[in-house]
């Protein structure tokens, strides 16, 4: 049986920071379904929001964030990430992320701006920025001998004492799948930390990548912890719009320097949207766009961005004007055709100011968590901020704990199960799950949509739970009951939120509720921790 300190799944930022925040003093595995480098935090391309400049400050950072967010963020959660964000940003320089520099400036870095910024305070790498940070960290994890990394490895489900009769209390590892063999193993861990990301793979469209299944949500939901604000699914307004091009996103940045939306004329239609155009917040883009292709039955928008002369261009967005030239598309005379997408999970799995979960032992860091920072709509470029923060906060509370290592753990019985005869079983059903998801509990919702959705839901739950009970286990049929557990509990939020607000836009509810209330599902079998949320 493998044991070690800390399991930490997921190997994105979160992760890695989390990881290398550890491994002097403790034994730490990390865990990743793909390689070292799969996840998304190597997709993200604008940059890092942090107040580094003097003339930006906290305050204005925070109040950004706030209407962003629409006023459902907890206040706590979002001013403890803001006022840390210039110190996530010096440890990362640290660990030697190399920024894009500017001379002129005492911080010496470049600083470029995003929708719903009131400040230039995206500090960045080009327009590459998760891609050179996820490859500095990976780097120093290689090299570290208390890290153990295990690629090609899924979690099955979480270690729960009361679940097989022991008296310690709480998370005491998971169950671990080898994806090339199919071999289950109990793994022990003093503490266990979900780090596995969002779940944009439960949609058709997303810019997410493939591992993006929700896997960290529906095994936290399934052990007794509470999940929030799931309805909260932030649809990027601009991915780029081609047959070849899978997930390929047009970062924010691009909006920020100075591109333009048009319609096929050429004509911009934002501003009579909203009098931020360009640089309004994502929800509002997204619906914008969503709005005008339907209204006119297009199949994209445009984003120009030709007006700025090519060598800022090939400066600013080099991987932007690689990706599209190979696509027969010269960003510098030509606008670029985008769509939105499904980007990011801003609800999840309910975490405390030092990234506790309900359960004794189990932590959750990065998209996976739900911290209260992002309320209805995470503001550009925050994400990778409150990664790096919450791995901090996570991992002052660990080394200052004294939880013992349970190691007597069964192991996983496969004894009377057989292999599958029909696989396409899995494969049909994924697909239907990410299509009705699309049409039914996308952009714009109304009620007997999000019915029609969850009608659906519960015909999958009663055939995956039958397929999961009866054949053996694969990574594919694990990631599929793990996304058809994650729409189950978009919808259910979606259901019980009766307003418009941020993401969550309703046709059958269109006002915004004067007081700003989180979704919390429950799934309660063992008394709460999280006060913080109970008020």
């Amino acid at each position: 049986m493998k044991q070690f300190d800390v399991l930490i799944l997921g190997t994105g930022l979160a992760g890695q920071s989390l990881a290398l925040r550890l491994a002097d003093t403790l034994q730490v595995a990390l865990v990743t379904k793909g390689e070292l480098s799969a996840g998304a935090s190597a997709w993200a391309q604008g940059g890092i929001a942090a107040v580094v400049d003097p003339s930006d400050s906290v305050e204005a950072h925070y109040q950004d964030t706030l209407v962003a967010g629409a006023h459902l963020n907890d206040p706590d959660a979002t001013r403890f990430v803001v006022e840390n964000g210039r110190g996530a940003i010096e440890w990362l320089r640290q660990q030697g992320v190399p920024f894009t520099p500017d001379d002129e400036t005492a911080w010496g870095m470049h600083l470029t701006r995003e929708g719903g910024h009131s400040h230039r305070r995206i500090v960045h790498v080009a327009d590459a920025t998760g891609a050179a940070v996820q490859e500095t960290l990976i780097d120093r994890v290689k090299r570290h001998p208390n890290i153990h990394i295990l690629e090609h490895t899924i979690a099955v489900d979480l270690i729960v004492g009361h679940k097989i009769g022991k008296s310690t209390a709480g998370c005491l590892g998971a169950y671990l799948m080898d994806i090339r063999s199919g071999q289950i193993e109990p793994c022990a861990a003093r503490y266990t930390v979900l780090a596995t990301g969002g779940a944009g793979k439960v949609y058709l469209y997303t810019t997410n990548p493939d591992t993006a299944t929700g896997d960290g949500i529906a095994m936290a939901w399934r052990a007794g912890c509470r999940v929030a604000n799931m309805e909260f699914i932030q649809f990027h307004p601009t991915c780029l719009y081609h047959p070849q091009a899978k997930s390929f996103l047009i970062s924010e940045a691009v909006r920020g320097e100075g591109g333009l939306l048009k319609l096929p004329d050429g004509k911009r239609f934002m501003p009579a949207h909203d009098p931020r155009a360009e640089l309004a917040p994502r929800d509002i883009v997204a619906r914008a766009i969503d709005f005008e292709m339907k209204k006119r039955g297009l199949d994209s928008v445009f984003l120009d961005i030709s007006h700025k002369p090519a060598d800022f261009l090939q400066e600013h967005f080099p991987n932007i004007l690689a990706r599209c030239a190979e696509l027969g598309i010269d960003i510098t005379k030509q606008p670029i055709p985008v769509v939105p997408a499904a980007h990011y999970t801003c609800g999840g799995v309910m975490i405390d100011l030092r990234a506790r979960t309900d359960l004794p032992g189990l932590y959750a860091i990065g998209e996976t968590a739900c911290s209260g920072l992002h309320g209805a709509n995470r503001l550009a470029s925050n994400s990778l901020l409150e990664c790096v923060v919450f791995a901090d906060a996570a991992a002052r509370d660990i080394l200052s704990g004294q939880r013992k290592l349970v190691t007597d753990l069964p192991v996983w019985d496969a004894s009377r199960v057989t292999d599958a005869d029909e696989e396409v079983v899995i494969s049909h059903n994924w697909d239907e799950l990410r299509r009705f998801m699309w049409d039914y509990v996308g952009i714009v919702r109304t009620t007997k949509r999000l019915q029609r959705a969850q009608h659906r839901i519960r015909l999958l739950e009663r055939e995956i739970d039958e397929y999961y009970a009866n054949f053996r286990v694969s990574n594919d049929l694990i990631e599929l009951r793990n996304l058809v557990t994650t729409a189950d509990l978009i919808v259910r939020s979606a259901l019980r939120r009766k307003e418009t607000r941020g993401l969550h836009f309703s046709r059958d509810y269109p006002e915004t509720a004067k007081r700003a209330k989180s979704t919390i599902l429950s799934n309660r079998r063992f008394p709460l921790r999280l006060k913080r949320w109970n008020s």
